[in-house]
């Protein structure tokens, strides 16, 4: 098969493992700058805490934006728990808007993964964000419902311990989906005090979470469980359910240690999907009704996964394997009588896959001359054997087939990056990915079967200057990528009208800089601001009929992002981050240059309040808008904006009691809107073009009950 050639090139190029420890540091929250730079350190020392920035005792509980002698852009950065437990998520995979500029919305039911924004993207639900959890990566390639597909309902926020964010294609570690940028979600490898927590609220919301660390002689073992229901505020309950489970078992520290993690979650919702703006002007249905009733879906997904990290001297080795077993199905309906006016468009998307994969890292530290050396790298390979289809559907039974396919795609590569300490005011990062993709399709239509390979050689160059007065100037090049689906990557007929198609290429480049700086101008206010442009070679769009996403035109970003962190005090705290892009298609086609989708101005901002004697409260803003929803921007969605609050109570005896609302205003904006063709009971065989959008949730209450014990 032809991913067993890969094998034999990656392992033949794994030499090349090499890149900087500087965000070593940054993982295991080091964050202030070296003071010791350029003296001479004792190379017989036999512990790579001190050499290599480890601080296993060390925590982010803030946002860690003060990373001046650490971090090698302006836009990288981390939140700890802290700043976690003030964000307010109404769903699990809200907790990516931790990351500055990052919107995170729904257009579907309650168990499906969020739609994400970011930098000018639509990135649908994944598709140039990459998302890991514990070291494994969540973006599903060649997935059933589109390309990197990243659902995070598995997640339990509580067993979160802090989220790193890299925007960019700076960073040689990073690989498929990454070009917009990343969050790597770490997990508490203990839980400080046993946890039971109680929620329950409006429209029909209910949750319950319970967690324990046991002592064991040689480490810790802890477990932990979830259940929630949520009906929403539609027409017709969503009854979206969720199941989680962990149980992991880690000893060691952050110098030598192991862990192992098996992780659990089954998920069922109704959906009630975006619906046409004529259909609710005429009075066909209301904004939280539905059109078709047989829309939802379910999805579960079970791991386990392994790490492994030991240092010596001036070096640090860390492996990881994982197993991931994943099975979906999501029925939908987007465009209701359009191609079958005898029984409906609905259809199903199923995904059914197992995912092996495994990374190695090596990080170390050397001298030359007077000049400080950091180096790491490693290999990343995951292998995903996959079973997907595309059904046609009434009532949520098969009538026909559109495609069946059975996919077997190898992905990863070595990477490789280096910094140097020039002098006291001056560092230089380069790496080097080499990523591969190699897929073998075997498709229900012998003429879309067949195997790909495909090789890129992607360099990263970062410039860091200073710093001056509390400030640092970064400068970053580089290229990344993303993956195009196995399935497009292979076909050459389309399955719905048998004519000809032009294969997708497996490996899109992109070609990112930027320029930034990070500084303190006063005492507690942590700031950066950063320019960026992006190219990529093609683009991922949404396509309204297909419920997916398709290769598109190639396209170019440019923007400016400010970032703001203020611990005003030991009780008060405020953020305030504003994004302003600019998203065009870079090609010369009369259909317009405008990317549809693309968000222009994002804001987001809080404030939180903390008491020594027990009074909490958290107030959250998110605002964006300027998106047009088709290339010639004669339909533009002039934004949405929401406001969160929660109010909380520290009692004696462990118990905590917060009161959080949801859209406090009561605003009446959308939390998606697309434009395409759809037709209604009634009219013409063309259908029309319209406005399809997903209300914002209306006003919701949640109380919610924590009671932990110390261990």
């Amino acid at each position: 098969m032809c991913w067993r050639a890969f094998v034999g090139r990656a392992v033949a190029v794994a030499v090349l493992a090499a890149g900087p420890i500087t965000a070593a540091a940054q993982e295991h929250g080091h964050t202030e700058p070296d003071e010791h730079a350029g003296e001479e350190h004792d190379h017989d020392h036999d512990s790579p805490a001190e050499h290599l920035g480890i601080y296993d005792e060390i925590t982010i509980r803030e946002r860690a934006d003060d990373l001046i002698g650490i971090a090698v852009s302006a836009s990288e950065g981390s939140a700890g728990a802290a700043d976690l437990a003030r964000r307010l998520p109404l769903r699990a995979g809200d907790i990516v808007e931790t990351v500055p500029g990052m919107v995170a919305t729904q257009h579907s039911g309650g168990g499906k993964a969020n739609q994400y924004y970011l930098r000018g993207f639509n990135l649908d639900h994944g598709t140039d964000f990459s998302v890991s959890v514990a070291g494994m990566p969540v973006n599903m390639p060649s997935h059933g419902h589109g390309q990197g597909y990243a659902d995070l309902n598995f997640l339990i926020p509580e067993l979160v311990e802090r989220v790193r964010y890299r925007k960019g294609t700076y960073f040689a570690d990073s690989g498929d989906f990454s070009a917009a940028g990343s969050a790597d979600i770490r997990l508490r490898h203990a839980l400080p005090d046993t946890l039971v927590r109680l929620g329950a609220g409006s429209f029909g919301f209910g949750r319950a979470v319970v967690g324990h660390t046991l002592e064991t002689a040689s480490g810790e073992l802890t477990f932990a469980a979830e259940g929630s229901n949520y009906d929403g505020p539609w027409t017709r309950s969503d009854d979206a359910r969720r199941l989680n489970g962990l149980v992991s078992y880690h000893a060691g520290d952050g110098v030598n240690g192991w862990s192992l993690t098996a992780m659990g979650y089954d998920g069922s919702w109704l959906a009630t999907d975006q619906i046409p703006r004529r259909a609710v002007e005429s009075g066909l249905v209301g904004r939280f009704d539905l059109l078709d009733p047989g829309s939802g879906g379910d999805s579960r997904r079970f791991s386990v996964s392994t790490e492994v990290h030991r240092g010596r001297g001036y070096t640090l080795n860390h492996f990881h394997a994982y197993v991931v077993s994943y099975d979906f199905s999501l029925f939908s309906n987007f465009t209701y009588l359009l191609e079958d006016p005898e029984l409906g468009d609905q259809f199903e998307q199923a995904d059914d896959r197992i995912v092996y994969g495994l990374g190695y890292e090596r990080h170390w530290h050397a001298l030359w001359g007077d000049r400080h050396i950091e180096t790491s790298g490693g290999l990343q390979l995951r292998f995903d054997d996959i079973e997907n289809g595309l059904f046609n559907t009434r009532n949520r039974r098969r009538f026909a087939t559109r495609r069946h396919d059975t996919i077997r795609q190898l992905t990863g590569g070595p990477w490789a990056q280096s910094s140097i300490r020039w002098g006291p005011k001056f560092q230089t990062t380069f790496g080097l990915r080499l990523e591969t993709f190699d897929a073998d399709v075997q498709a229900n239509d012998p003429r879309n079967s067949g195997t790909e390979s495909d090789l890129a050689l992607l360099p990263k160059l970062s410039l860091t200057f200073g710093p001056w007065g509390r400030i640092e100037y970064y400068l970053n090049f580089g290229h990344g990528h993303h993956s195009n689906d196995a399935r497009g990557v292979m076909a050459r007929i389309d399955p719905a009208s048998g004519l000809a198609v032009d294969p997708a290429a497996a490996l899109v480049r992109a070609r990112g800089a930027e320029f930034g700086l990070r500084t303190e101008p006063v005492e507690g206010l942590q700031t950066t601001i950063s320019l960026f442009a992006l190219d990529l070679d093609s683009e991922l769009v949404f396509v309204g009929d297909a419920g997916a996403t398709e290769a598109s035109r190639p396209s170019r970003r440019t923007g400016v992002e400010w970032t703001n962190f203020y611990q005003v005090n030991r009780r008060v705290s405020a953020d305030l981050d504003l994004t302003w892009s600019r998203a065009r298609f870079n090609d010369n086609d009369p259909a317009g240059d405008r990317i549809p989708n693309s968000i222009g101005t994002t804001v987001a901002g809080g404030l939180a309040y903390e008491h020594p004697a027990g009074a909490s409260g958290a107030l959250r803003w998110r605002y964006f808008h300027d998106i047009p929803l088709i290339e010639d921007g004669s339909v533009v969605w002039a934004g949405s904006s929401v406001v969160n609050a929660r109010l909380g109570y520290r009692f004696g005896a462990g118990l905590r009691v917060d009161l959080d609302l949801f859209n406090l205003f009561d605003e009446n904006h959308d939390d998606i809107r697309y434009f395409y063709a759809s037709r209604l009971p009634g009219e013409p065989s063309g259908g029309f073009d319209d406005v399809h959008f997903h209300p914002l949730e209306r006003r919701g209450v949640r109380l919610s009950a924590t009671w932990t014990r110390p261990r």
